[in-house]
């Protein structure tokens, strides 16, 4: 990994999953990183965590040891707001509250210099709302990092309607010199991935709370039907139940869009303490909160056929000479080569 020959201050306040992460991976491409919480063991545990990733990092020969060392030594961890004063860009990663994210731009306006550029992570929240807490609105920008902030290559950065085009463009080679790939957007509900992506998965919930088909099936269909890598509930799991509702709600809040209205099974799940991954259970039980190991619960779809008389079958019939017709054709042709042993 290549040192940049001018090395900028980036802060990062916040440092939950998405801060910790971004903070890795600005210090990965070169950047002075402060990293900030007013909480003691949040920023230990922070800090355990880089330290944890860049050792595997290492392990995979994705590092060297030297490398690794570097990337520690950019990053200071605090407590202290103040250290981010010196900042050419402050990334503001707190929890997804409004009136949490304008307090902490709040503190800091009038203290930081006036060129500094003001970024947000929210995934759902409106920009424009969160600029409004500093006296320099124009220099807000939406910068919305995907988890994990460290693997994922895509960044997405809204603009509000005040927001100044000379600071979107910085912000646009910022990411490119942190290897993210940018696309630009109005302050919208959602903005594009999410507004997408959550009225998909919202859908799939309900599909699974009416019944419709087992979460199992649900999320087979998207894989195998779809290609995705993973199936809507399995990915809810993943983003954690708790911010999956909260982004839906914001979005319906701002839009009234009904593809957005949260299903009520989020809701009722998450009020039960059943958060996902991140609690152990789900959509899906796992071994262990945190874990990525799906266990068996008393949800597994039935599937024993052990008790069920089958028929043989000989020969299929397909009506039809399109192109489906002639696909599955040549997939019933390929199973009776193989059963037969020809060739």
């Amino acid at each position: 990994m290549e040192a940049r020959d001018s090395v900028g201050t980036i802060a990062v306040i916040g440092l939950g999953t998405m801060g910790t992460g971004i903070a890795e991976v600005v210090a990965r491409h070169g950047f002075a990183v402060r990293a900030i919480d007013i909480d003691d063991a949040t920023v230990s545990d922070a800090r355990q965590r880089i330290e944890a990733s860049t050792d595997r990092a290492v392990a995979r020969d994705k590092l060297t040891v030297s490398e690794r060392s570097e990337i520690l030594d950019r990053i200071l961890f605090t407590t202290n707001l103040q250290e981010c004063l010196t900042s050419d860009i402050v990334i503001e990663a707190v929890p997804e509250n409004l009136e949490l994210k304008r307090q902490v731009l709040g503190q800091l306006d009038g203290l930081l210099p006036d060129r500094v550029i003001w970024c947000t992570n929210t995934s759902s929240l409106s920009v424009t709302e969160i600029s409004t807490a500093v006296s320099q609105p124009s220099r807000v920008v939406g910068l919305h990092f995907f988890n994990p902030a460290p693997v994922q290559d895509f960044v997405e950065i809204v603009r509000t309607v005040v927001t100044d085009d000379e600071v979107v463009e910085q912000i646009r080679v910022f990411a490119e010199q942190i290897g993210k790939q940018a696309v630009i957007c109005e302050d919208k509900a959602g903005f594009i991935a999410n507004s997408l992506l959550f009225g998909y998965l919202n859908h799939a919930a309900s599909m699974f709370e009416q019944k419709y088909a087992s979460r199992e099936d649900i999320d087979a269909a998207m894989r195998l039907g779809c290609g995705l890598p993973m199936g809507p509930l399995a990915l809810l799991d993943l983003i954690g139940l708790d911010t999956s509702y909260q982004i839906l709600d914001t979005m319906y809040r701002q839009g009234r869009d009904r593809l957005h209205a949260p299903s009520p099974i989020l809701k009722h799940m998450v009020t039960a303490g059943l958060k996902g991954r991140k609690s152990g259970r789900g959509f899906y039980t796992y071994a262990e909160p945190g874990s990525p190991e799906i266990v068996a619960d008393d949800h597994v779809a039935k599937r024993d056929a052990s008790d069920v008389s089958v028929r043989g079958v000989n020969a299929v019939g397909v009506v039809g000479s399109g192109t489906m017709a002639t696909g599955i054709i040549e997939v019933f042709a390929k199973v009776h080569h193989r059963n037969h042993g020809f060739g």
